[in-house]
């Protein structure tokens, strides 16, 4: 009885890492109804409640001759905040990985945009910062 107890003490003692961490759940992925859909273009918006993503498809052929595109919108997802911080962490470490295997991922425009998005915000604070001096 006493070698018994002693087998069982030694097969569930935890290592220094396991102390205080929880067992990680078992997650059982069931995709007998999953539909898949390719989109190349994809949109963002929020409100305090949700985050809304808005995926499509390009059809224009020639963007040099027009000055407008034709999005067809296939898909909306809407998640509750936690879930888009979650994906926006997934998604982060997934293009970190491919990147490291394939190389940098460059997007024409987006520092552009990203300029300009960041001079409005500088605007729009300085004329916040403005109204509170008198």
């Amino acid at each position: 009885m006493a070698e018994t107890d002693a087998q069982t003490a030694s097969t569930t003692t935890a290592t220094p890492d396991e102390v205080g961490t929880p067992a990680a759940p078992v997650v059982n992925w069931d995709d007998s109804a999953m539909e898949t859909t390719y989109a190349n273009v994809v949109n963002a918006a929020s409100t305090r409640e949700e985050v809304t993503l808005l995926f499509g498809s390009n059809q224009t052929w020639n963007p040099a001759a027009n000055k407008e595109f034709d999005v067809k919108l296939l898909n909306r997802i809407i998640l509750n905040p936690h879930a888009a911080k979650r994906l926006f962490v997934l998604l982060g470490a997934v293009l970190s990985q491919y990147e490291r295997r394939f190389g940098e991922i460059k997007l024409d425009g987006l520092a552009a945009a990203a300029a300009s998005q960041a001079a409005a915000s500088g605007q729009a604070s300085a004329g916040k910062a403005g109204k509170g001096k008198s």
